[in-house]
């Protein structure tokens, strides 16, 4: 695995959902780097990942309430535990599980194993509520994948909040996870 600045230079095989990403951080003027490597969609297979970007890769979910009228994408640190009650008395949703890929594909243009913040610039019904860790706003860099498994992106944290999320026009909510 290599580290490259910016879009691939051959775009050629890429999905283009993946080039929709390079393209509106090119003209948002935010820098990335950028490594490709093999179906990536477990945090396990991201350690290796991790490691080429020195970079925290964040655990990306993409949860519902149980009517399935409320979705949130929460990105937290991914050696930090998901406890679905912790959150809930955050938000003021009761009984939030893990939303059907269909309503990810269907907002974020997005399958399972790609899950990503990158995917809110597919969103433009504002159906998704992004939910942030404290921990992931810390960070000097965050990574994720380009809305494709298969490629993994590092940018400064500042650039993803006071760049990228409002021409998106999402507005994080910070959240405290305790993990325990």
């Amino acid at each position: 695995m290599e580290l490259y600045t910016g879009r691939p230079l051959d775009l050629g095989g890429r999905l283009e959902k993946e080039c929709r990403v390079y393209d509106l951080l090119d003209k948002l003027g935010i820098p990335y780097f950028r490594t490709d490597h093999a179906q990536a969609n477990t945090m396990e297979a991201c350690e290796e990942i991790d490691k080429v970007l020195d970079v925290l890769i964040c655990k990306n979910l993409f949860l519902c309430n149980r009517q399935k009228t409320a979705f949130y994408l929460l990105m937290m640190p991914g050696s930090k535990p998901f406890k679905t009650k912790e959150l809930s008395s955050q938000i003021n949703s009761a009984r939030l599980s893990f939303a059907d890929a269909c309503y990810m594909e269907a907002f974020l243009d997005i399958k399972p194993g790609a899950c990503s913040i990158m995917g809110l610039m597919n969103d433009h019904d504002n159906k998704v509520q992004l939910l942030v860790d404290e921990e992931v706003c810390k960070g000097e860099y965050l990574g994720c994948h380009p809305c494709v498994s298969t490629s993994s992106l590092k940018l400064k944290t500042s650039d993803v909040f006071e760049k990228f999320l409002p021409a998106v026009h999402h507005m994080p909510v910070t959240v405290r996870l305790i993990g325990s």
